[in-house]
């Protein structure tokens, strides 16, 4: 009983998902002594999901492997190729089978919004009841410190990430950045290399929304917009609500970085304007975006991309600018990179 206590306090005494996921895994394997254990989640567009590793653990296993959450989704399997997987998530319950001489296990696993994956678990005999309780009731307290995780992380509303989780998320992904990342992309990149863009996304006289019909379908529009957004960008991509009509993205790009990132922002201002708002009919967005550079403060980056926005602003709106094509274009100065660690916000 004291093995499973320790464990339950490792399991919540993280922040992090990524850091809380291998505790489970580690947990379950220490406690269980099976073939492996391993967290699925299943992610992409309806109909072409797939199978995203989270955290594999086997017998001789010393760390947990993982997919990348930037992975090629055509390299990863498809949901449908394994059914029973699928069948333990949308049944909500418990499923088994065995496969040669070996038993799997499959658990759900859910947020309070939504079904996310599955915990597997492999052992060369079927699991008893008693283990199958123990990793239920595991599950739950792991799905309730998840609750709280996001009540904390993300907007009420769109169930986006909050604004106060945008620094440690931008600090994060900083350290994949190579050591010196230039001002002005050219487009070309080397193999292997990857970068990050900030895109500003902000609904065009949305005032006019809230003044006109009301604050109740003004939320509504906010809440179908981010729906919006996460049919527009990956499922890695890291997408924010900053308050307001007011939107972030932080998206990841490898090899024609500049013309992938624009016309994914320009899809996302493509999708918005051909889509019928309930009651509101047409709106519209415009977006600012820039390259995240390896010196960056995440107010810096901000503040190129609002630049840009500003500028689209304040040229006809329903929009996409690039900060750096601007700069290149003589529309717009280069800001000094600051100096201090002080943060804008």
């Amino acid at each position: 009983m004291s093995e499973v206590v320790d464990h339950l306090a490792d399991l919540t005494g993280f922040r992090d998902r990524d850091v809380m996921d291998v505790t489970l895994v580690s947990a379950l394997r220490d406690l269980l002594e099976p073939l492996s254990v391993a967290i699925f989640r299943c992610t992409g567009e309806s109909g072409q999901e797939r199978w995203l590793t989270r955290a594999r653990l086997g017998v001789g296993d010393v760390v947990a492997t993982a997919d990348p959450l930037w992975a090629d989704p055509a390299s990863l399997p498809l949901a449908e190729k394994h059914p029973l997987r699928l069948d333990c998530m949308r049944s909500r319950s418990v499923r088994k089978e065995q496969v040669g001489e070996q038993w799997v296990t499959l658990f759900p696993i859910a947020t309070d919004r939504e079904l996310v994956g599955v915990l597997e678990v492999t052992s060369a005999e079927r699991l008893k009841p008693k283990d199958e309780r123990m990793v239920s009731s595991v599950l739950r307290i792991y799905h309730n410190f998840q609750g709280l995780l996001d009540y904390s992380e993300r907007d009420t509303l769109t169930g986006l990430l909050n604004r106060k989780t945008f620094d440690d998320s931008f600090i994060k992904l900083l350290g994949e950045l190579p050591a010196s990342t230039p001002a002005v992309d050219d487009g070309r990149r080397h193999a292997g290399e990857s970068c990050y863009f900030l895109g500003v996304i902000d609904i065009d006289h949305f005032k006019r929304v809230n003044d006109g019909f009301g604050h109740l379908i003004g939320d509504e529009v906010l809440l179908l917009l981010s729906r919006l957004m996460r049919s527009c960008f990956r499922f890695h991509d890291l997408l924010f609500r900053f308050g307001g009509e007011e939107f972030v993205v932080l998206m990841r790009c490898e090899l024609s970085a500049v013309a992938d990132a624009a016309h994914a922002f320009e899809r996302m201002r493509q999708t918005t304007e051909r889509y019928v708002f309930p009651q509101v009919g047409g709106i519209t967005v415009s977006i600012g975006f820039t390259q995240v550079r390896s010196d960056d403060l995440p107010a810096s980056a901000f503040e190129r991309a609002d630049n840009a926005l500003y500028h689209a602003k304040h040229n006809g709106r329903n929009q996409v600018r690039n900060h750096a094509e601007l700069v290149a274009a003589g529309q717009m100065a280069e800001q000094v990179a600051p100096t201090s660690d002080v943060e804008l916000f």
